[in-house]
C-alpha cells in the first residue's frame, strides 16, 4: 500500500524545493533535450520500436484461447511493472520538475497550489458578496466561479509541455471533485455524505493519475499496474460503504459485495463492455433516483409539468450519457468478439434505440399523466359559472378513462418499436393482432358491449362524477368509470359495479336543478290560508339561512289542497333546488319547520276518526270508547318526495 500511497500523491508533491535555473546549453542541444521530452516525440518513438519488432501474426477471427492468451500475458507484464511503481513515479516527477525548472517556472506543486489559492480567493469573495439563500443552483455556480480565474490563467500562460500537461490534467481533477462533491451534497443523505466525498475523491484521483501517467512518458505497463492498485482501493471503499449500513439485509449485502467483486473481476480481465454493463446496471437505479432528488433541490419551487420535467429530463440525460459511454467503449474495441459477430452488433444497436424510444415514451407519458392528474385536482369551483363548472364536471368524468386508455395504447406503440428496433417484423404481429381481435369481439360479445356502451354514455354526458343517478333497480352517487362499468356508492354505503350494457335508461338527479315535492293531510275544518301564509313566512326564513340559502331556486311554497282524504285535507308543497347532497335534508327541515308552525298556529293534522249514531247511554258509552280509542292513535302525514 506504500507504492499505491506513493503513486497517488507523487505527481502532485513530488518536487522538490524551488531552486535557481541549470545554465543554459547551447542552441541545438536545448532544442533536442525539449523535443526528447515532448510526450508526443516520445510516442512516437515508442511506436516505432513497436513496428520494428516482429510480432506474430493474429489469426483472422478471435478465439477463447487467444482472448486467454493475451489475457494472461497482460496480468504477467502488469505483476512484473507493480516493483518499477516507484521508480518510473519519481522519474516521472524528475521529467517534470526538470522541465518547469529548465524554464524558468517554480516546481509543479507550488503552481498548482498557487493556481488553487487564486481559485479559493475568488470563490470566497464570490461568497461574501452573495446576499441569496444558498441551494443547490449556487453550490454549483460557487464551483463555477472557482474555476473561471484557473481557466483564465492556465490559457493565458505558456507553460513547458511536461507542466502544461501535469497542469492541466491535475487541475481538471481538482474542478471535477469539486463539481462531483456539490452534486453529492444534492443526491446522498447527510449520515453518508463524507463516505460519498471519500469515495469520488479517490476515484478522480486515480483516473487523473492514470491519465497524467501515460501523457508524461510513464511506462505503460507501470501505469495499468497503477491502475490496478487504484481499483483495488475503489473496490475496498465500496465494500467498507455496504458493509457499513446496519439496516441493509445480510442477504442483500452478501448480494453488493458478489455483485462489486465479479464487476471488478471484469475490468481487470479487460472485458470493458461488460464491466460498463453490470456496473450500470448495479448504479443507475439508485443514481436515477438520487438525481431526480438533486434536480428538485436545485429548482426547489417546481410544481407540475415543470417538476416532471425537471426530474425525468435529469434522469434520460444520465441514461444518455450512460448509452453514449457504451457505444464508445464498444467503438473502441473494434477487435472485440462480438464485433466480429454481426447478429451481436445488431442486437446492441436495436438495445440502444430501444432505451432512447422508452425514454421518449416515458417522458410523454408522464406528460400527460401529470396533465390529467392536474386537471383532476379538487378546486374551489365558487364564483365559477354553470357553464365552467359543468365542463370541469365532465373533464373529471372523462379523463380518467383518457389516462387508462392513453397508457394502454402508448404501452402498445412502445413495445412494437421496442421489437422493430431489434429486428423483429411487426407487420404480421399487427396483422395477427386484428384477427385475434376479430376472434375476442365474436367471442365476447358482452365485453364489447359493454366497452361501446360506455362511449356513447359518455358521447352522450349522461352522467358525470359526483352526479347521482337511478338506472333500473341500481342508484347512488357516481364514483368512478374503467373501460367497460361505472361505480355507483349508494346513499347508505354500498358500492355498485353496474356494466355499462346493464345500466339502459338514466335518470340523473343532479343536473341543472330539481323539484323536491310532498303532501301533508290537515284537518278539514284548517284553515287553508292561513296554512300558505305560513309557508310562505317559513319559505323565506330558509332562504335567510347561510347554509340553506345559496341551494334555493325558488323558495318553499303551497300548491293548494291536493284532494280530500277520508280524514281531511291533503296539502301539496313544493321547492325548486339546486342539484345537491342537501335536497332530501332541506325538506326534513322544512316539514319540521311546518310542524312547530301549524301546531302553534292551532292547524290540526288529519287523524283517523268514526261518528257513531246513536241515543242514551248506549250512544254515548259508544262515544267514550271510540274516543279512548282515538287517544292511542298517532297523528299521520303523508310525505311524497324523492328518494333520499
Amino acid at each position: 500500500m506504500k507504492w499505491l500511497a506513493l503513486s497517488l500523491f507523487l505527481l502532485l508533491a513530488a518536487a522538490p524545493a524551488y531552486s535557481q535555473p541549470a545554465p543554459p546549453l547551447p542552441e541545438k542541444i536545448e532544442a533536442l533535450t525539449t523535443l526528447l521530452q515532448d510526450p508526443e516525440v516520445q510516442s512516437w518513438i515508442k511506436r516505432a520500436e513497436d513496428k520494428s519488432t516482429p510480432s506474430p501474426t493474429p489469426s483472422s477471427e478471435p478465439s477463447i484461447s487467444t482472448w486467454e492468451t493475451a489475457i494472461r500475458t497482460r496480468m504477467d507484464r502488469i505483476a512484473a511493472a507493480i516493483p518499477r511503481i516507484p521508480a518510473e513515479v519519481l522519474k516521472a516527477a524528475k521529467r517534470v520538475r526538470e522541465d518547469a525548472v529548465s524554464n524558468g517556472y517554480a516546481p509543479v506543486f507550488l503552481m498548482f497550489s498557487g493556481l488553487i489559492l487564486v481559485g479559493m480567493i475568488v470563490e470566497r469573495l464570490y461568497l461574501r458578496m452573495r446576499s441569496h439563500a444558498d441551494n443547490g443552483i449556487y453550490g454549483l455556480l460557487s464551483v463555477f466561479v472557482f474555476a473561471v480565474p484557473l481557466a483564465i490563467i492556465f490559457f493565458a500562460v505558456h507553460w513547458p509541455p511536461l507542466v502544461r500537461v501535469a497542469l492541466l490534467v491535475y487541475l481538471i481533477a481538482f474542478v471535477g471533485f469539486r463539481l462531483a462533491s456539490a452534486l453529492v451534497v444534492l443526491a446522498v443523505p447527510r449520515e453518508g455524505l463524507i463516505r460519498a466525498q471519500i469515495l469520488v475523491g479517490a476515484a478522480v484521483l486515480a483516473i487523473a493519475n492514470s491519465v497524467a501517467g501515460s501523457l508524461i512518458g510513464i511506462d505503460q505497463d507501470v501505469v495499468d499496474a497503477l491502475s490496478y492498485l487504484s481499483s483495488i482501493l475503489l473496490l475496498a471503499l465500496l465494500l467498507e460503504a455496504v458493509w457499513s449500513v446496519r439496516t441493509r439485509s445480510l442477504q442483500r449485502r452478501f448480494t453488493l459485495t458478489f455483485a462489486m467483486v465479479v464487476i471488478w473481476a471484469l475490468w481487470c480481465l479487460g472485458l470493458k463492455g461488460l464491466f460498463w454493463i453490470g456496473a450500470f446496471a448495479l448504479i443507475l437505479p439508485a443514481t436515477l433516483q438520487s438525481v431526480g432528488k438533486a434536480a428538485l433541490r436545485l429548482v426547489p419551487n417546481a410544481t407540475g409539468m415543470r417538476s416532471v420535467l425537471i426530474t425525468r429530463g435529469a434522469r434520460a440525460a444520465i441514461i444518455v450519457v450512460a448509452l453514449a459511454w457504451l457505444v464508445f467503449v464498444w467503438k473502441m474495441n473494434p477487435e472485440g468478439l462480438a464485433q466480429r459477430d454481426p447478429a451481436l452488433s445488431a442486437v446492441f444497436y436495436g438495445l440502444l434505440k430501444s432505451v432512447a424510444v422508452v425514454l421518449v415514451a416515458d417522458l410523454l407519458w408522464h406528460m400527460a399523466k401529470c396533465w390529467i392528474d392536474g386537471q383532476l385536482v379538487t378546486s374551489d369551483e365558487t364564483g365559477l359559472t354553470p357553464q365552467e363548472t359543468s365542463r370541469r364536471g365532465r373533464l373529471r368524468t372523462l379523463l380518467p378513462i383518457l389516462r387508462n386508455a392513453l397508457a394502454a395504447v402508448g404501452l402498445t406503440i412502445t413495445v412494437l418499436l421496442v421489437l422493430a428496433e431489434l429486428g423483429v417484423e411487426i407487420g404480421p404481429l399487427i396483422a395477427g393482432a386484428g384477427v385475434f381481435g376479430v376472434a375476442i369481439g365474436f367471442g365476447s360479445q358482452t365485453l364489447v358491449k359493454d366497452v361501446i356502451s360506455g362511449v356513447f354514455y359518455m358521447l352522450d354526458d349522461a352522467f358525470r362524477v359526483g352526479e347521482y343517478i337511478q338506472a333500473k333497480s341500481y342508484k347512488g352517487t357516481v364514483e368512478g368509470f374503467s373501460l367497460r362499468s361505472v361505480r355507483l356508492r349508494h346513499h347508505r354505503g354500498p358500492i355498485f359495479t353496474v356494466p355499462f350494457g346493464e345500466l339502459g335508461a338514466v335518470e340523473n338527479m343532479s343536473r341543472d336543478w330539481g323539484v323536491v315535492k310532498f303532501r301533508i293531510s290537515v284537518g278539514f275544518d284548517a284553515d287553508v290560508e292561513k296554512a300558505r301564509k305560513l309557508t310562505k313566512r317559513i319559505g323565506a326564513t330558509m332562504l335567510e339561512d347561510p347554509e340553506f340559502g345559496p341551494i334555493f331556486i325558488e323558495p318553499l311554497k303551497m300548491k293548494g289542497v291536493e284532494e280530500f282524504g277520508d280524514y281531511g285535507m291533503v296539502l301539496s308543497f313544493g321547492m325548486t333546488l339546486k342539484p345537491s347532497p342537501m335536497q332530501s335534508f332541506i325538506r326534513r327541515r322544512a316539514n319540521l319547520l311546518l310542524r312547530e308552525a301549524f301546531v302553534s298556529n292551532g292547524i290540526q293534522f288529519a287523524q283517523p276518526t268514526v261518528n257513531v249514531g246513536g241515543e242514551g247511554a248506549a250512544g254515548n258509552a259508544s262515544a267514550a270508547a271510540l274516543q279512548a280509542l282515538n287517544k292511542n292513535t298517532q297523528p299521520a302525514a303523508t310525505i311524497d318526495g324523492n328518494p333520499p
